[in-house]
């Protein structure tokens, strides 16, 4: 029988500097496990939040070794949680570019996981412009763990457009959405796209933001937010440092898939 879990969401203003992102991530997870949470996502880019784009490949670490991936895994080690570390740069093939990484520790603190981000962000509109294939090799295959709670899917930020890639994950109890979605999109279609997510996954979402504005001058939407199987949002922080908490209830997701079968009916 799955078990009911406690998870919570980190929100963050990363900044330039690895220490200072550190330090704030520490503290939250903290806070978070006081509050009960057994499960603690942080959000994309946490740990570097750079002044230009290429700033990540002065802070890319090899696969399994690195300041930022030991933190992670002492992190999940001292509060004996299951830790999905947002995103952090690692080391690619490419020269000049790093792979958008998320990894997953157990309470142990082993690695259980990683998934490197699929869809990369692009997007022009007068003066506000992103290319993350400049500097980001782009990962291939769609990754999922086993927790107390079940499935859980690994998805981020620019991939909540995609809905073939959630249905790729298969049968999950939880869907997790780090992201640094900007206030642009983010204010126009983050909400209405989470709640389509876990609407048709008939699954728990739990969305991890960047939700401020940066010392590089991007303001990021924020939102950060635990949302049901049937779409209704159980938590939700708008924006600043914080955390949203909740839990995955494998007696709802059960209640919402026999009153409306509809994953069963699926044709395709």
């Amino acid at each position: 029988m799955k078990q009911a879990m406690t998870v919570a969401a980190i929100q963050m203003v990363s900044s330039p500097e690895v220490e200072d992102n550190l330090a704030t991530a520490a503290r939250l997870v903290a806070q978070a496990v006081a509050q009960g949470a057994q499960l603690v996502l942080l959000p994309e880019y946490w740990p570097i939040m750079g002044m230009h784009e290429k700033v990540k490949l002065d802070h890319a670490e090899p696969d399994g070794a690195g300041k930022i991936q030991d933190f992670m895994a002492a992190l999940a080690r001292t509060h004996q949680i299951w830790l999905i570390g947002g995103t952090m740069p690692l080391v690619s093939a490419q020269a000049g570019k790093v792979l958008n990484t998320c990894l997953v520790y157990d309470p142990s603190g082993a690695r259980v996981m990683r998934y490197d981000k699929i869809h990369l962000f692009s997007f022009v509109r007068g003066d506000e412009a992103y290319d993350e294939a400049r500097t980001i090799v782009a990962g291939n295959e769609v990754r999922s763990f086993e927790a107390p709670c079940g499935r859980v899917g690994l998805s981020v930020c620019y991939d909540l457009r995609f809905p073939e890639l959630y249905r790729a994950l298969g049968d999950c109890a939880l869907i997790v959405m780090p992201a640094a979605f900007t206030y642009t999109t983010g204010q126009a279609h983050w909400e209405i796209l989470l709640r389509a997510r876990a609407i048709e996954n008939q699954c728990y979402i739990l969305a991890s933001a960047q939700g401020g504005t940066h010392a590089n001058g991007r303001r990021t939407w924020g939102h950060s937010m635990l949302i049901d199987p049937w779409g209704e949002i159980v938590s939700l922080l708008p924006e600043g440092e914080g955390l949203v908490i909740g839990a995955v209830d494998p007696h709802r997701l059960q209640y919402v898939r026999e009153s409306l079968p509809a994953l069963t009916h699926c044709k395709l």
